[in-house]
């Protein structure tokens, strides 16, 4: 088990759990809710728009290619399960944690 409730070690990388809100009025990583990392993004639940606003803002903020962030679960759905290759549990969470967001 993680140090957090929505990381998760798994084999080569983490498991990140995310609530998901589309139409925000800005990106943001909103913090921690339960057991899922809650983020916002502007762009709308259609078409994937949402799902790849997430994707890019989660490269951005973990400062990795957008190719290591994998979207496993709940491509219809708030709630996501992603996984960030190449990143233990420990990294990933000191990346989310600088700046604004879960500080």
């Amino acid at each position: 088990m993680g140090v957090c409730g929505f990381l998760r070690a798994q084999p080569g990388g983490a498991l990140l759990s995310v609530r998901l809100q589309p139409r925000a009025s800005r990106n943001e990583i909103a913090g921690a809710v339960g057991g899922e990392l809650k983020i916002k993004v502007t762009a709308p639940p259609v078409d994937a728009a949402a799902n790849q606003a997430l994707l890019e803002l989660l490269a951005e903020k973990l400062d990795c290619p957008r190719g290591r962030i994998e979207l496993v679960r709940g491509h219809r759905s708030r709630h996501k399960i992603l996984k960030l290759h190449g990143l233990d549990v420990e990294d990933a969470l000191e990346r989310l944690q600088t700046g604004p967001g879960l500080a």
